[in-house]
């Protein structure tokens, strides 16, 4: 655990020092001003509160695929990767924790997408639920750490993961309703967006901003949990069996 911990306060500071992970800090605020633009020019005040969500979430699941493909690539370009798996710590446990830091940082973009709200068109978005808020909030950060970690295994086999980073982005923001909600897609998209967590974290953080009731908090919240366990379990023994697979064809250092 202390290692692990180690590796976390690592990440944070070598994040705070790498732009192409931290861009995101810079692109989140324009997204807000774009899209609290659009809801107000329509006259819709009652989707302010998608308006600011949508660009928070984009900023989680966009630093922690980053993440997820630059912590490999990182390590191949410096030379160190094959130090790092002959370590004694397990890979995959520390691919897990850095993604996890990542993911913890990418909490600020919240922050800024509320304060450009305010700031920019003096519009106070409130949670009326604030303790379902931040419970959701951090089971999503969980999540999207879980979820990275699987998609980090594929990058151990590829020589370059920018493909595969900017083919998840959009259509995990399609399919988890960041902006949209999955109410309103196509019926035949509507299944699909099930087995992804957005779609409940997005769906849950909305309820939370409204008066009234919460419809069945407790299994938009399992929801979240379950596919968070399920993408870090299924990321660990795919790294771990890709790991394997490298190392018996000599191709762990490839670029």
């Amino acid at each position: 655990m202390r290692l692990l911990w180690s590796m976390f306060r690592l990440q944070v500071l070598m994040t705070l020092r790498t732009p192409d992970t931290a861009h995101v800090f810079v692109t989140t605020p324009l997204y807000t001003l774009v899209f609290m633009a659009i809801t107000l020019h329509s006259d819709r005040h009652d989707l302010t509160g998608y308006a600011v969500l949508a660009p928070a979430l984009m900023a989680l699941w966009s630093m922690a695929l980053q993440a997820a493909g630059e912590l490999v690539n990182q390590e191949r370009e410096r030379g160190t990767l094959e130090a790092m798996m002959a370590a004694p710590a397990s890979y995959p446990a520390v691919v897990n924790a850095r993604i996890a830091a990542v993911a913890t940082m990418s909490l600020l973009s919240f922050a800024e997408a509320w304060l450009v709200a305010y700031g920019v068109f003096g519009v106070v978005v409130e949670v009326s639920h604030p303790w379902l808020f931040v419970l959701c909030l951090l089971l999503t950060v969980a999540a999207m750490a879980g979820t990275a970690s699987y998609v980090s295994a594929f990058f151990v086999l590829a020589p370059s993961a920018r493909v595969l980073q900017n083919t998840l982005s959009y259509p995990f923001y399609l399919l988890g309703g960041v902006m949209v909600p999955v109410e309103l897609l196509p019926h035949w998209i509507q299944p699909l967006s099930r087995p992804v967590f957005l779609s409940w974290s997005a769906g849950l953080l909305r309820a939370t901003l409204t008066p009234g009731l919460v419809h069945d908090p407790v299994r938009g919240l399992a929801a979240i949990a379950l596919l968070g366990v399920l993408g870090g379990v299924g990321g660990t023994t795919l790294m771990a069996r890709m790991l394997r697979r490298v190392r018996r064809t000599g191709t762990l250092a490839q670029t």
